[in-house]
């Protein structure tokens, strides 16, 4: 099965890796997986000051931060995920690559560092939800 791990950094993507971890179906080395995150864009003034170099470094890094620890939680039970990245509006990013990475399932967290709270899902779930052709399991 080809599994697309949509991350955050957020309590709900440890509370998504620790369900998986105890889903013995779904957590297994013989899973093709692939952890992607979302960088907000800076502000067009903020980039335009900074200039494109900067500004490029700064995405890599936010995105290693949240990339990082969830690779090395996988790699500590057997799995050696892809990692990727891109910038933009996460609901949309997370529902095209999930659709144009033909991926079999997409799992994440339910809600995470939006600055929009809804009761039920966070708003990029809701986003995701709304765009994606993949079945998505949301973890609360």
């Amino acid at each position: 099965m080809k599994i697309l791990l949509a991350v955050d950094g957020s309590r709900y993507t440890k509370k998504m890796l620790a369900y998986l971890a105890t889903h013995t179906e779904l957590f297994t080395p013989s899973n093709e997986y692939t952890v992607f995150t979302v960088q907000p864009l800076l502000p067009p003034r903020a980039r335009a000051a900074v200039g494109k170099e900067v500004v490029d470094t700064y995405y890599a890094e936010e995105a290693e931060k949240v990339l990082a620890p969830v690779a090395k939680f996988l790699l500590r039970h057997g799995i050696d995920a892809k990692g990727s990245w891109k910038t933009g509006p996460a609901g949309q990013s997370i529902a095209k690559l999930a659709d144009s990475g033909k991926f079999d399932l997409l799992v994440m967290g339910s809600h995470g560092h939006s600055n929009l709270v809804n009761l039920v899902m966070g708003s990029v779930a809701t986003q995701v939800l709304a765009h994606c052709q993949v079945p998505v399991l949301l973890v609360r």
